[in-house]
């Protein structure tokens, strides 16, 4: 699973817009806006999922699960479980 904040840290993360994205996975600019969109947990096709993750991934974003480490060991951005105020 991929929340639509992952992705648009992701795109973030690499200096790419959603035109540039939907590129790389091989999906339309809406499906990518759509899937933005999404509250919590990205919804859509599981193959255009599928290919938003492969494509980040070959960018070279690591996606982390919540609560899993990171293998890479590269640098990175984690989102706190609470608010810290």
């Amino acid at each position: 699973m991929m929340t639509s904040a992952q992705m648009r840290a992701a795109r973030a993360l690499l200096g790419i817009d959603q035109k540039r994205l939907a590129e790389l996975s091989g999906l339309s600019v809406p499906t990518i806006q759509r899937m933005e969109a999404s509250d919590g947990n990205v919804r859509g096709v599981v193959d255009s999922l599928t290919r938003v993750v492969e494509a980040l991934e070959a960018a070279g974003v690591e996606l982390i699960g919540e609560g899993a480490a990171s293998a890479s060991g590269g640098r990175g951005v984690r989102l706190k479980s609470g608010p810290t105020s």
